[in-house]
């Protein structure tokens, strides 16, 4: 599945967008980090939890749990919020 990575994490990925293989969110962001180690980490926090800055979207959908089926065919978005005053 091809995944767009968002600028504040492409220093990881050093483009864009990626493929990553799996059927369900956990499995897209183990083979993200096994191709780009530390990448998990910035989106899912010590307790397994998707942070709080983090969202997935597939498709038209959000992305709530790591246990939610995606289509392999489809596109992952991976969208971090900004901060500031």
């Amino acid at each position: 599945m091809k995944v767009l990575i968002p600028s504040a994490l492409r220093s990881y990925t050093g483009q864009a967008w990626v493929e990553a293989g799996g059927t369900v969110l956990s499995e897209v962001l183990a083979d993200l980090d096994r191709q780009f180690p530390g990448i998990r980490f910035r989106m899912i926090d010590e307790q397994g939890a998707i942070r709080r800055h983090i969202r997935f979207f597939h498709g038209e959908q959000m992305v709530k749990t790591l246990a939610h089926p995606l289509d392999p065919e489809g596109q992952l978005l991976i969208v971090q919020a900004l901060s500031g005053g």
